[in-house]
């Protein structure tokens, strides 16, 4: 198991969130259960699923195996908006494919045609209330969309997910989220990213380190929590010890300047 410690954020009613996490889009079967297991063990201590991801079982195979205190890993799963009027029984559904009792996070996974679903929501934050969900948000939200669910609920959600990378560098964005302290997660994190520009290269030939754990440990600088993904087992650790790095002021600030191709969050799908 790694030693590596992860910095957290604290998520309103689901306790601290780690800020690397390890993310299962695009992971099914034999493949999901390997891969989370491995994190598991490299020491990952969040689990990003899905009910759209088809991988429950393997992730819930993956967490009871690893012999792992259920109250050590903060789990994460995913609505479909095509859910609505189904809540209870897709959560329901959730826990028991994933074998757990609660999950620590539960987020809306997109808002379709800009509608930002307060009734969906609503009944997230009521079945969330009951306790089979600690803290509940959404993915893909902007921030009208974020204040059109506020102001039609009077609850704001704990996290929005969204594609975040250097290439979509946002700090109006992360302030925006700030002002209504909703923690900002993206998902993502190499997408649209130049590994071989050298505002990444330089740092990671300082640090001893890869271009993409350079990537990674530019988002914890900027307090954004991340979901990298893999298959292959070197980097799923590699990634992981990205929490190891300390990168300079200057660095950070080439980074966010990069100018690399940039994808409007609003138009980007769910992971």
């Amino acid at each position: 198991m790694s030693s590596t410690p992860v910095p957290a954020v604290p998520v309103a009613g689901g306790g601290a969130m780690p800020m690397i996490g390890f993310g299962t889009w695009q992971l099914s079967g034999e493949d999901a259960y390997r891969a989370v297991s491995t994190a598991l063990e490299a020491g990952y201590r969040q689990i990003d699923t899905a009910a759209g991801y088809g991988n429950h079982r393997q992730v819930g195979r993956a967490l009871a195996d690893s012999g792992i205190p259920r109250h050590e890993v903060f789990v994460t799963t995913k609505l479909l908006p095509n859910s609505a009027g189904r809540e209870r029984q897709a959560l329901e559904r959730a826990v028991d494919q994933l074998g757990v009792a609660y999950v620590d996070l539960w987020l809306l996974q997109h808002p379709p045609r800009q509608d930002p679903l307060p009734a969906v929501w609503q009944a997230m934050v009521d079945l969330a209330d009951e306790g089979t969900a600690k803290a509940v948000g959404v993915s893909n939200y902007t921030t009208a969309l974020l204040d059109a669910l506020i102001r039609e609920t009077g609850r704001t959600p704990a996290v929005n997910q969204v594609a975040f990378s250097p290439a979509r560098f946002d700090p109006q964005l992360l302030v925006e989220h700030a002002e209504r302290r909703v923690a900002v997660q993206g998902y993502s994190p190499l997408r649209h990213t130049d590994l071989t520009h050298p505002a990444l290269t330089a740092p990671a030939a300082r640090l001893g380190a890869s271009a993409a754990q350079v990537v990674l440990a530019w988002h914890l600088a900027r307090r954004v929590s991340t979901l990298p993904s893999s298959t292959r087992p070197d980097h799923i650790r590699d990634n992981l010890t990205a929490a190891r790095l300390n990168l300079s002021p200057a660095e950070l600030h080439t980074i966010d300047t990069l100018e690399q191709h940039t994808v409007a969050l609003s138009g980007t799908s769910a992971p």
